[in-house]
């Protein structure tokens, strides 16, 4: 039996943007980078950028990062583990995100 992906709204699969000064360092400005629900599958975090931002997806590039082991006072803990996508847009489109609120 094939594992269903979890059904999210749009809103629910993009957390947030990631503004660095790495992630806007393309000259094209067609690749974009946002910080995505661990379990949103690269079908999901295209269909959700086209639907919010009304642009095209060209490829979405995912990639999985560990939480880092942090001590404090004798006690170790861990932070979570994240998921962020690279989306490519088509040529010509643009996300302004000064109109958006997609803090949490």
């Amino acid at each position: 039996m094939k594992n269903s992906a979890i059904k999210y709204d749009d809103y629910d699969v993009l957390v947030s943007p990631i503004l660095t000064e790495k992630s806007l360092s393309d000259d094209t400005g067609a690749v974009h980078v946002f910080r995505v629900q661990n379990k949103s599958d690269k079908n999901q975090i295209k269909k959700s950028v086209e639907n919010i931002f009304n642009v095209k997806v060209v490829k979405v590039g995912i990639v999985n990062s560990k939480g880092k082991v942090k001590s404090f006072k004798n006690r170790t803990g861990k932070q979570k583990d994240w998921k962020k996508a690279y989306v490519r847009l088509a040529t010509g489109c643009e996300i302004d995100y000064s109109k958006y609120n997609m803090t949490r």
